[in-house]
């Protein structure tokens, strides 16, 4: 029961990074555009605070590795996506009014829109894979399995949101459903962690 929660928690998660990327690009659409350099701008940016993610979730899960801190990521992602829907417009305007060039405006504005949320949600994986491996000689095994549900989860994450959701709801609220997913995704594991 434990390791199938953490594998739902970690395949939600790579949904959640992709449509959170997806509608990062629709975010930055009305200030700087929808070209190259934009879309350049976020998958920099998501890339980046993904691999710093890996790298810190890595080092954090060798400190007492429990799945109420592992949902202490996902609620902290919840609570760092949430707010975008309130300051996500008067900081894209400000970026725009001090940099109106489309790609270091559009940079620095995913920069501070998606780097911190982003960062959390690279944690999951590493910490995941500490959670899931009990004997080191089947680490590759648990690692490959990880790895594909949370990439299946990124490949339905960008599906679903850029053939579905952008069309039935409005940006906002895909936002809040997915802040709303993560803390849900934390009660989850702290339950879990109480049971098992």
């Amino acid at each position: 029961m434990r390791n199938v929660v953490i594998y739902v928690m970690a395949g939600l998660s790579g949904f959640i990074v992709m449509s959170f990327e997806l509608l990062g690009g629709r975010m930055l659409a009305p200030w700087f555009g929808s070209g190259t350099y934009v879309w350049g701008s976020v998958i920099t940016i998501f890339m980046a605070a993904l691999a710093i993610g890996y790298l810190l979730g890595g080092r954090l899960s060798l400190h007492s590795p429990s799945l109420s801190r592992y949902a202490a990521l996902f609620i902290l992602a919840a609570l760092l996506l949430a707010p975008l829907v309130t300051y996500a417009d008067r900081l894209l305007e400000w970026t725009f009014n001090l940099i109106e060039d489309e790609r270091y405006g559009s940079l620095l504005a995913a920069t501070f829109l998606f780097a911190p949320g982003t960062v959390l949600l690279g944690m999951i994986s590493p910490y995941s894979v500490r959670l899931l491996v009990e004997d080191t000689h089947r680490s590759g095994a648990v690692a490959g399995v990880l790895y594909f549900v949370s990439t299946l989860g990124s490949a339905l994450g960008t599906l679903l949101t850029s053939f579905y959701f952008v069309l039935w709801f409005e940006m906002n609220t895909i936002v809040i459903a997915l802040a709303a997913t993560l803390a849900v995704l934390a009660l989850l594991g702290v339950i879990a962690d109480r049971v098992t």
